[in-house]
């Protein structure tokens, strides 16, 4: 736990210092706020649609950080040091799905009241800020496989490829669960109530890609 705690606290140090991928995932956001205003000519989404919308400029602007996780460590050596060094290496795991989930953490404090503003109307108010709490659950999903996919993917050439190839069709049961949980909250009448059934279904996303990355992350980084 302490090489992770060193590990995340230089990744959040050096995008302090350099600010490489929040303000590109949140331009990103932005961007696609400002599309779907204008391309969908509607001056307000609700239900479905609007946690479509919301769901899928969240998850690509998500790759772009993943596609920056490990980038760091790779032109500069450093995770060939930390193979190197006598620590555990699940560590690592830990380190970079912490920061990753922080990344979004921080995405999404900005890019959900912009979702409000752009495409929901003017009232903000506790239907997004429930909105927010079943977001920072998808996040863990998120933060896990981004973790994995991005060890994967930094060790070849077609990087920015490889990301959304191997990580969208897994993310797939976490966006549907996270869907379902979300669009009551944006309905026209009325935040209704969040589906318990696809909230244990979001959880239990959660657990078992959070098993299955801490069994095969190991093996992983030593191919």
């Amino acid at each position: 736990m302490r090489t992770a705690l060193v590990v995340l606290r230089k990744d959040l140090l050096l995008e302090l210092r350099t600010l490489e991928s929040l303000p590109a995932m949140a331009l990103f956001s932005l961007s696609t706020y400002v599309i779907f205003h204008f391309g969908l000519n509607r001056g307000k989404l609700d239900g479905e649609l609007a946690a479509g919308v919301l769901l899928v400029t969240l998850l690509f602007a998500a790759v772009l950080g993943i596609n920056r996780l490990f980038v760091a460590e790779r032109e500069q050596g450093g995770l060939d040091a930390f193979l190197l060094a006598p620590v555990d290496r699940t560590s690592l795991l830990l380190a970079k799905a912490a920061a990753l989930f922080v990344f979004l953490a921080v995405l999404e404090a900005f890019a959900i009241p912009a979702f409000g503003f752009f495409l929901l109307g003017p009232s903000i108010g506790p239907p997004l800020l429930r909105l927010y709490g079943v977001m920072l659950l998808l996040d863990v999903g998120l933060a896990v496989v981004g973790t994995l996919v991005s060890a994967i993917a930094v060790q070849t050439r077609a990087r920015d490829l490889i990301v959304p190839l191997l990580a969208l069709p897994l993310l797939v049961p976490a966006l549907i669960a996270t869907a379902r949980c979300t669009s009551p909250l944006l309905l026209t009448g009325g935040p209704a109530a969040i589906p318990f059934k696809w909230l244990g279904v979001l959880l239990l996303y959660d657990a078992v890609f959070g098993l299955i990355a801490y069994a095969v992350f190991d093996f992983l980084l030593e191919d």
